[in-house]
């Protein structure tokens, strides 16, 4: 944990795929302050028609979304910072359109997410404190 998934309606070459995987993991990783060796990003393309969101009058548009489950505990201002980082990320790499991107954040005690390599469930810390993640 954390875990990023971002559902898209396109395909993208792999090359690609891995070139956001990468920049966001940074981007998680710098603005959370956490091991980069805990994110694990998913990028599911759904294909075209899969996602959709109503906008203005009522329309139905494709659209994309970034769910992260996350540890709790993050304020407010810094997950919006983060989302709005993501968010650009995916918009850079991938071409995404601003208005059609969502994030949204589940946030998860240390005890709900288990990392095998890295000693099992991950260490708890309280918001203020320096993350023992990192």
């Amino acid at each position: 944990m954390p875990y990023l998934q971002l559902d898209v309606n396109d395909s993208y070459p792999a090359a690609q795929k891995k070139q956001l995987a990468t920049r966001m993991a940074q981007t998680y990783a710098d603005m959370m302050s956490v091991d980069i060796r805990r994110i694990s990003i998913v990028i599911r393309e759904c294909g075209a028609g899969s996602v959709w969101r109503t906008v203005d009058g009522g329309e139905v548009e494709p659209v994309s979304v970034l769910m992260c489950d996350i540890r709790r505990g993050r304020t407010p201002e810094l997950r919006m910072e983060v989302a709005k980082a993501l968010c650009r990320d995916c918009i850079d790499v991938l071409g995404l359109r601003e208005d059609r991107l969502n994030v949204e954040f589940t946030q998860h005690s240390g005890d709900e997410m288990y990392h095998p390599t890295l000693g099992g469930y991950s260490p708890e810390w309280s918001a203020g404190e320096a993350d023992p993640e990192s």
